[in-house]
């Protein structure tokens, strides 16, 4: 058993709730993650309180991106092994764990000179920019006023 935050009712942050869960084995093309930070986006908190239709069924372990070690790996995977650092953008909820369990191939490898928190608080965020600058507005497109 491991401790994680889950949710059983939408509200305020009274509802969240530490409680003991169990974690399976990774399947098929997963690993399971020690966790070293997540991170914590506003999608999190409209989630939580059950705005948009966002929120996954109830009960459900909040958070979409953290950082941790791999601590084993289910059958067929090759992108990491046992005892590397990965950061993960995850459209499945789940992050505000001890462990957890994630499709490999969403773990992108953490170098050792950057800080698995960095690393959590970060990828999300990139790819929010990345999609802002290649798809929103190309940058170095001219801008028509």
């Amino acid at each position: 058993m491991v401790k994680a935050i889950r949710i059983h009712e939408h509200g305020g942050p009274e509802v969240l709730k530490w409680e003991d869960v169990q974690v399976p084995d990774p399947k098929e093309g997963e690993i399971r993650l020690k966790q070293k930070a997540v991170g914590l986006n506003f999608l999190d908190v409209y989630m939580r309180r059950g705005e948009q239709n966002l929120a996954p069924p109830l009960p459900y372990i909040p958070g979409m991106e953290g950082a941790g070690v791999v601590t084993s790996v289910g059958p067929g995977v090759t992108s990491c092994k046992v005892g590397d650092v990965v950061a993960y953008a995850s459209p499945v909820v789940g992050s505000y764990a001890q462990d957890r369990i994630l499709p490999a191939d969403l773990a992108v490898p953490v170098p050792s000179s950057v800080d698995p928190v960095e690393a959590a608080a970060a990828n999300f965020k990139c790819l929010t920019a990345h999609v802002l600058i290649h798809k929103g507005f190309k940058v170095g497109e001219p801008f028509n006023s």
